[in-house]
């Protein structure tokens, strides 16, 4: 089969198109053909190698887990024999997040991190949904559990888990502020978005406005900037970005919450838990995921530069 694979850490260059033996499914595992797969921020830290938590993950110094990608959809060839919910001719999509391998043309996936594809949904809509759809609706209902008629921005609301977070919004009644490059305005008002600014001109944190919930998907900012675009008991929610950051939100939440009494939580990733509610949501017409692409699988290393270039509208997929 043929695959991509990175013996070294590096920009999207280092990938490599190679072919190499197929995998064979473990007993409780199957073997899917890749119709499409997505990209998301894990694969590109894995690839770059840039931070330790990666680099522990992938191998300090160099990957050993050499073929990424995660959010696959495709078609079951082969089940493992202690295999019940699936069979060969299935079309099934997930997230196969710590084993990756989705970036080749089969890879093998425990039954339990996939689900039925909807007969409604190409392969390329399945793949976009997984890992962005996931972070969004947990991020939304679980955690800021965000309630009709609030005040929502989300900053970074063009790219995959942004795009799904304003359908879900508007779906919960809230009104959204979404923040990103002006070249994304379009998309994001057609999705919902009742206010859209353009961070390269306006930094939110300082406009005076204030948000029940924000939603951030960069993490790039002070907790303490954040605050200020907080109501008072107002909830600020991450589901990724900068590493740095990341640690300042939880070294200073409980100061933050005791003395301004607002909310900052990080989203603990429930792999695939969502995608039933996904599912019934895309066959209602109530959300329908937003494609850059799809990209041939040959071009998969420019499809890598448009997403770590920040480019991309939506998710990036690459039809396999």
């Amino acid at each position: 089969m043929k695959a991509f694979i990175f013996e070294e850490y590096g920009s999207p260059d280092v990938l490599q198109l190679r072919e190499i033996p197929a995998p064979v499914p473990r007993d409780d595992a199957v073997l899917v053909r890749v119709h499409a797969v997505s990209i998301n921020d894990w694969d590109l830290g894995g690839l770059d190698g840039s931070s330790f938590v990666n680099r522990l993950i992938f191998g300090l110094r160099k990957p050993k887990k050499q073929i990424l990608g995660s959010d696959i959809a495709g078609r079951v060839e082969a089940a493992g024999r202690n295999v019940r919910r699936f069979r060969a001719g299935d079309e099934v999509f997930g997230d196969l997040s710590g084993e990756w391998g989705g970036f080749a043309e089969y890879v093998c996936a425990k039954e339990t991190t996939l689900a039925l594809k909807s007969p409604a949904m190409t392969f390329e809509q399945a793949a976009a949904i997984p890992q962005a759809a996931m972070l969004a609706v947990q991020a939304l209902r679980d955690v800021a559990q965000l309630r009709t008629g609030q005040k929502l921005l989300i900053n970074g609301a063009g790219g995959g888990v942004g795009t799904f977070a304003i359908q879900l919004a508007k779906l919960y009644g809230a009104e959204v502020t979404a923040v990103d490059s002006e070249a994304k305005f379009d998309v994001m008002r057609s999705l919902g978005a009742t206010d859209v600014i353009d961070y390269t001109r306006e930094d939110f944190t300082r406009s005076g406005k204030r948000y029940d919930v924000i939603l951030d998907v960069k993490t790039s900012r002070s907790m303490f900037d954040l605050s200020r675009a907080l109501v008072r008991g107002g909830t600020y929610v991450t589901v990724g970005g900068s590493m740095p950051r990341l640690f300042q939100t939880l070294l200073w939440m409980p100061w933050l919450r005791l003395v301004a009494n607002k909310r900052f939580r990080l989203v603990a990733l429930k792999t695939n838990k969502d995608l039933e509610y996904m599912k019934e949501l895309f066959e209602a017409g109530t959300i329908v995921p937003v494609i850059d692409g799809p990209y041939p699988f040959a071009e998969l290393p420019e499809a890598f530069a448009c997403f770590a270039e920040g480019r991309h509208k939506g998710k990036v997929v690459i039809r396999v």
